[in-house]
């Protein structure tokens, strides 16, 4: 299994997978161009994906979808209501829409949507399982007990670390979104990461962090303080942050 994110924060968000011969692409909130070159970096033609699996319609999970869709024609799957309040929906071919209801399963893999607490249409994190299984779970005002489930388990987590409270409260937003980055529909902490991590029973191989905000964390503070709570309850994990700039992964 591969799990690359090609790109987490709030400018833009794409996760690569690749499981028994399957490779999806989680959001496409990046440039076509950007996710192009960072597929074939790792070796991959955007063409040959086998899907494209959308957490919510935000535009920094779908920026760059209406081009790679123009492109490749690849096909599209999210819930309902998540189609219907894509803003770019027109620009997308109708035969490449696929509404998710329940599982989904391409080749001999199985994608699981959870639903997520977040202030979009019907947003969800993803379970992708085969030989050995994923989860992403990012956009999290906090963590349910679907979003538990849904990554209990996995080899490899993508997970949310988007703030620090008190950096938040300090910083430059206005209260209004303060307020909204804080609530349960908003986005989730440090603490609230490494206490999901050490909540799970069956802890993952390889964690990455994503989604940190630029102006509400910083990367050193994000390390230190899921680090500190892990290692206050003795768990011991290899624990990896993404970047808004650069490719990060694990796995062959």
């Amino acid at each position: 299994m591969q799990v690359t994110v090609l790109a987490s924060g709030s400018k833009g968000n794409a996760t690569f997978v690749a499981l028994d011969g399957v490779r999806l692409l989680i959001d496409a909130g990046i440039s076509a161009t950007r996710i192009k070159r960072g597929l074939a970096a790792l070796g991959v033609e955007a063409a040959d994906l086998d899907g494209v699996l959308l957490t919510h319609e935000h535009r920094d999970h779908i920026a760059g979808l209406p081009t790679l869709e123009k492109w490749y024609h690849l096909p599209l799957y999210s819930r309902a209501a998540t189609l219907a309040s894509l803003g770019c929906r027109r620009e997308l071919p109708p035969e490449c829409l696929h509404p998710l209801a329940g599982s989904l399963t391409v080749g001999g893999v199985q994608v699981i949507p959870f639903s997520t607490s977040h202030d979009a249409a019907d947003p969800v994190g993803y379970r992708i399982c085969g030989s050995e299984c994923c989860a992403v779970a990012t956009d999290l005002g906090f963590v349910t007990q679907d979003v538990q489930a849904g990554i209990e388990g996995a080899d490899t987590l993508v997970l949310e670390a988007n703030h620090d409270p008190e950096m938040l409260r300090q910083g430059s937003y206005p209260w209004t979104l303060k307020r909204r980055i804080l609530s349960n529909r908003g986005h989730l902490t440090n603490a609230d990461a490494a206490w999901t991590l050490v909540r799970m029973q069956k802890k993952p191989a390889h964690v990455l962090l994503a989604h940190l905000s630029e102006e509400n964390n910083r990367p050193e503070l994000a390390v230190q303080t899921v680090g500190d709570i892990l290692t206050q309850q003795g768990v011991a994990l290899d624990v990896r942050l993404t970047s808004q700039h650069a490719a990060v992964g694990v796995g062959n």
